[in-house]
């Protein structure tokens, strides 16, 4: 008799959703309805480096924080590795590159938002998107390309750690993490099998956090760089 895995969706009230297996946690965010922004540094040029200082920043703009995830990767002194563009301004350029790390496994890629809606491309294929879109942040290396694997994951890999990334489906960004440590087969296996995305990104595996009001779940652990949040405004 076949093990059957414990499985749950819970639709939140603020469009968030949280599903699947018990290995991983879901998020799903409209841009459509829900005020999705990358971030990194405040007016004066100083990183965020975390939920808890994000949080405080917006209050004081009478907005709330009500999810956020780590972004791209980023340098030791917080710049991003790869593209960073906030509100439609380009704050770091492509990275094209070859290098070592999980950034440079190529093909790697960029989540992205224009007007139509939330995308992920290989990076080669992004500057053709460039002229319209609002945030983009690359990351590396894409788990799903085309509804196919990576093709350098390895079905035995031992590589373990708790991960985050981002897929489309249906005009909507799925946020995933995970909440135990998986493989990137594993975690790739998941976005294309189980959320049926055809195109994902991994975002990253050392600092993988997750904000959300209606999961009630802070985590704050090492610094983060460039942030993914959706905000809301302060109810009167």
């Amino acid at each position: 008799m076949k093990k059957l895995l414990f499985s749950l969706l819970v639709c939140l009230s603020a469009q968030l959703c949280q599903a699947a297996d018990t290995r991983f946690t879901v998020v799903t965010v409209d841009p459509a309805r829900q005020d999705l922004r990358l971030f990194l540094n405040d007016e004066t040029g100083q990183p965020f480096k975390g939920f808890g200082r994000l949080q405080d920043w917006l209050r004081e703009r009478k907005q709330r924080l009500v999810f956020a995830v780590n972004a791209g990767m980023y340098h030791p002194g917080f710049a991003p590795v790869g593209l960073h563009v906030e509100n439609g301004k380009e704050l770091a350029p492509l990275n094209l590159d070859d290098g070592k790390g999980n950034f440079f496994l190529k093909p790697n890629g960029v989540f992205f938002l224009t007007r139509t809606g939330p995308q992920v491309l290989e990076s080669t294929a992004y500057a053709a998107q460039a002229a319209q879109v609002r945030l983009a942040t690359q990351s590396g290396p894409m788990l799903v390309i085309d509804g196919r694997m990576h093709p350098r994951f390895e079905a035995d890999s031992r590589s373990r750690h708790v991960r985050n990334g981002v897929g489309v489906l249906d005009g909507k960004a799925i946020f995933v993490i995970s909440n135990v440590p998986v493989t990137l087969h594993e975690f790739a296996t998941y976005f294309r099998d189980t959320l049926h995305c055809k195109n994902a990104l991994y975002l990253d595996g050392s600092i993988s956090s997750l904000f959300s009001t209606e999961l009630g779940r802070a985590d704050f652990g090492p610094p983060l760089g460039p942030i993914l949040g959706v905000v809301e405004p302060v109810p009167r």
